[in-house]
């Protein structure tokens, strides 16, 4: 009996048909917290996706290109170098290779230090005593502290020009931080001021790093790496002339006091000269300086009928949870859901009203 049962019930189970009833409560609570789900939902909807979010467009990664145009000179007087001044063939260095030449020795075997290729061969450095060969530029670099304060310390009032273009590839946009209203004559004798000048292209090396919450002197010493950040922000269903660049600018490298191993930045290059001997010498120079890297970030949205279907279709399937919720919050947190339970559900049992019926 048990096993027909079991049966019945599953196949009772198998042929009902569940359609959906609409009751209607009339009730303070129940609608009011009908009206201020939905509610949130349009707002969420109107607010976040479409206005804030822009759900309606279409969007595009910036593709964009840099190049930079020092300006400045600086005048020092030094004790090694005396009367000189510096321009911008001086002190904008790109990174050199240098290659390991001439003969060097070093007092004392043990100390042979890795500043060349040793030869293997053990050679007399004095009467007493014998040294390793290294083959090496000499005489070997002295590792001294930087001068303080910087001796070109007159950089902060040097001037770079960034010169910077973008394109979406999705919607055929170009554009460039020389704004088309920009003309040669102003560029001459404009310098970026985010209040009078916020489309300048030209910066002073002083004012980013102080924008960056720096000094200027004090960060020349041992050098540092500063970023230039250049975000494009497009809405193209607008004007392209309300698509311009923002600047901002921060300090990228480590200037943690505690872990202050190899502070700062700095780097190596050479010139190269010929003596009366047309023996190939050279000058190494050890630069301390700040390294600016400009990054570009952007994204340009415009109109596209799909994401907007998409979105909308989103915002409805939200309403629709809408009576899910008021419907669960009805039945199990109301005081009257015993009432509610009994007027939402309602059973038709075909096989009973056939029995019924017949005679």
């Amino acid at each position: 009996m048990k096993t027909r049962g079991c049966c019945a019930s599953i196949c009772q189970c198998f042929f009902e048909y569940s359609t959906p009833k609409i009751l209607v409560i009339r009730s303070f609570k129940v609608g009011t917290l009908n009206r201020i789900t939905q509610a949130l939902v349009i707002a969420y909807v109107i607010g976040y996706v479409c206005v804030l979010n822009k759900g309606y467009q279409d969007t595009d990664a910036v593709l964009s290109s840099v190049t930079t145009k020092v300006k400045g000179i600086a005048l020092t007087n030094t004790s090694d170098l005396g009367l000189r001044i510096w321009d911008v063939a001086d002190y904008v260095i790109p990174p050199q290779v240098s290659p390991i030449r001439i003969e060097d020795e070093s007092p004392d075997a043990s100390d042979c230090l890795p500043s060349g290729v040793q030869t293997g061969k053990c050679v007399k450095y004095s009467a007493v005593d014998k040294t390793c060969e290294v083959l090496a530029w000499c005489p070997l670099e002295l590792d001294k502290e930087p001068p303080n304060p910087p001796m070109l310390a007159d950089a902060e009032n040097f001037t770079v020009l960034i010169k910077n273009s973008i394109r979406y590839p999705k919607f055929n946009f170009n554009k460039r931080n020389i704004l088309p209203y920009v003309n040669k004559t102003y560029l001459e004798q404009c310098v970026f001021n985010r209040i009078t000048d916020p489309d300048c292209p030209i910066f002073r090396l002083k004012d980013m790093v102080t924008e960056a919450n720096e000094d200027f002197q004090t960060m020349a010493v041992h050098g540092g790496v500063m970023g230039v950040q250049i975000r494009w922000e497009c809405d193209l269903d607008m004007p392209s002339s309300w698509c311009v660049p923002r600047y901002t600018f921060r300090r990228l490298d480590n200037k943690d006091p505690v872990n202050n191993v190899a502070p700062g930045y700095n780097f190596r290059f050479a010139k190269y000269y010929k003596n009366g001997n047309n023996e190939e010498t050279r000058t190494l120079i050890k630069g301390f300086g700040i390294r600016f890297d400009v990054m570009v970030f952007g994204q340009a949205g415009k109109f596209n009928i799909v994401p907007t279907l998409l979105n909308v279709g989103a915002g409805l399937a939200l309403l629709g949870l809408v009576t899910v919720v008021c419907d669960w919050i009805v039945l199990t947190c109301m005081t009257k859901k015993n009432i509610y339970n009994e007027e939402k559900y309602s059973y038709v049992d075909d096989f009973q009203l056939l029995s019924n019926e017949t005679p």
